[in-house]
This record gives structure tokens, sequence and C-alpha cells, in this order.
């Protein structure tokens, strides 16, 4: 396996060089979720004219033994590949209660030292846990775990029922499936909403939003259940309109409490928390198509006034919308 995804073609003169994710293999990690950041991070996007990230693959020893004996892991790069990484993306592996080689803690804790972003997906918060680094911090991990990790890291803020947390330069993910959605958030950090949903079409993958639950509980249906898409598709080109939950109630004739039920089995959340979601990532996209009116983009995206234009986007992106344009708008630097 090359030590260093195809990313590193011919880049644009003037332009960054993408940002360098390394992805930390130990003894019985999940390919699963190694495959989910190889899949978001490590892959060309051609049809998007620019090389978003570079990636490499490391491990502590030539030989790395993957998950139930699956497959042994070669020809990777050895520890030091995280000496220079923008974005650690930290071993996750079921046998939680396992220690991890200090050799593995030491180099996460010298990234996180020098201004690394780390990312743990699944069981990766035990990773950066152990390592010292998520005490006092905001953290997410697999819910069946939730008791565990709380028990051995009681001075961590677990939030059991999300898919993924972000806080800050310390993101973690649930479960495997979830690792998708916390890579896809990377991207919309990185490059912005319209980039993020270009990689999300490509991966033929809804974007959830962090918050969603982790699970439903809820017997199989003997039938398929009603879709949602069609109602999506249709609020999603009136977002300008003064969308509300019974109207789109009423507009598939059925109540609106059949409504939020709907949206919870299918979607892990409910139709307001949805079509908000729907609205900043809207506005999202204005703002960098280079519209500088805040009063049009709040109106066009359905978010009505500038002060709650400003406060959703800074509850989403961290950014305040003068500080998104200038880091996603027309004319700003990206890879």
């Amino acid at each position: 396996m090359p030590q260093r995804s195809s990313q590193q073609s011919s880049q644009r003169p003037g332009r960054p060089p993408p940002h360098r994710v390394v992805l930390v293999a130990d003894e019985n990690s999940n390919p699963f979720e190694m495959s989910c950041a190889i899949e978001v991070f490590g892959l060309r996007r051609p049809e998007l004219g620019r090389d978003l990230y570079d990636v490499r693959l490391c491990a502590e020893r030539p030989h790395t033994l993957m998950r139930d004996g699956f497959f042994t892991l070669t020809g990777v790069a050895g520890l030091e590949a995280t000496e220079d990484a923008d974005t650690v993306i930290v071993p996750n592996r079921p046998d939680t209660e396992a220690p991890h080689s200090p050799r593995v803690l030491n180099a996460l804790r010298r990234a996180h030292a020098r201004g690394a972003r780390l990312v743990g997906f699944c069981s990766g918060a035990f990773t950066i846990a152990e390592a010292g680094l998520l005490d006092g911090r905001r953290a997410a991990c697999h819910w069946m775990w939730a008791d565990a990790f709380r028990a051995r890291f009681p001075r961590v803020r677990l939030e059991p029922d999300v898919l993924f947390v972000d806080d800050g330069e310390i993101l973690t993910a649930s479960g495997s499936a979830s690792a998708l959605d916390l890579g896809l958030h990377l991207v919309r950090r990185d490059y912005g909403a319209e980039i993020a949903n270009a990689v999300s079409r490509r991966l033929v993958f809804a974007t959830r939003d962090g918050g969603q639950r982790q699970f439903i509980e809820r017997p199989v249906p003997q039938a398929a259940d009603w879709s949602l898409g069609p109602l999506l598709a249709w609020a999603k080109e009136h977002l300008d309109q003064p969308l509300t939950v019974g109207g789109l109630a009423a507009r598939t004739a059925v109540s609106p409490a059949t409504l939020h039920r709907r949206f919870r089995s299918q979607l892990g959340t409910t139709p307001l928390a949805w079509l908000t979601a729907e609205r900043v990532a809207h506005a999202c996209r204005l703002i960098e198509k280079g519209e500088m009116r805040l009063d049009v983009v709040a109106a066009r995206s359905g978010l009505g006034t500038g002060a709650n234009l400003r406060a959703r986007l800074r509850r989403e992106t961290g950014l305040s919308p003068s500080d998104y344009r200038r880091r996603f708008g027309p004319g700003a630097a990206k890879a």
C-alpha cells in the first residue's frame, strides 16, 4: 500500500499546498473507519479542479495486524509522519481496555502541542483521552462504550447521544458510519459548504448534523416506510419562503406529530432542526458565491434577519459572516 495518497498531483501556482492528513493505524484497528477517512480525504476530486488533502498512512510497526486478523497492513510510513501533519486521525480499535503504545500516545501529544488537529473515529476517543488530551473537553464515543468511557475518563465531558463533537482542534465521532459525518464536517470547516456538498454528492451520502442521535430504537417495518425524499427536495427549493412544520405536514397530508415521527425515524432529527441546518447551508453557499449583503443572504436562506444569520452561522461554523466570507468567499486563498 503506498504511503501517500494520489492527491500529490500538480497544484496551481500560488495556491498553498493541500492540507496534510495523517491516519495512524494500530494493532486491531478497524479498517472501516480507515476507509472512511481515505474516501473523504484521500481520493482525487478532479471535478473540483483542486487537491483538497494530502493523506498518508502510518503505523508504529512495519507490519500491523488489522481487526480480527482480516489483513496485515504493510508498506506505510512510521510515526514520524505525524510530525508535519495538519490533522492526525488517531487509532481506533474495539479492545478499548488494552493500553495504547507509549510511542503512539507521545506522537499524539507532540502533534497536539504544536497545533495539529486531532480526530477520533468511534473508539478513537479512548485513544485521545488515554493521551490525556480530552480532560475538561467535550467528546463523543459509541453508545455501547459510554459507561466504560465515563468510568475510565471521568474528567472528559462525554456527550453520548450525538453523532460527533467538534471541540475546536479535537473532534470525535461516535460510531463507524458517523466517521463520514465528521469527515464531511471537516471538509466544510476547511473549504466551505459548496465543496463539502460536492464531496457529499460524490459519496452519495446525505450529510447529518452532528447533534443528531446516534441511533433510533424502533422495530424493523414490515413494509417500506413513506419516504421524506420528495418533501425534502421541495423544501430545499423554497427555503426563502416562511416554511413551518405545520405547512410541511399539510403538504404531505399528515399531522405535524406524524411528520415529526417520520423525521425522527428516517433522519434522526426534527423537522425544525433539519430546516434550520438547510437554511444555514444555503446561506453559506450564497456567501461563498459572493453575495455581500447580509440582509439578502438572510432573506434568501429564510433565516429572516441579519442578527439571526450571524447567530446561526456562528453556531454552525464558529465564524461570523464576515470571517466566513474572508475564508471561503470569492478571492479567498484555498488549496
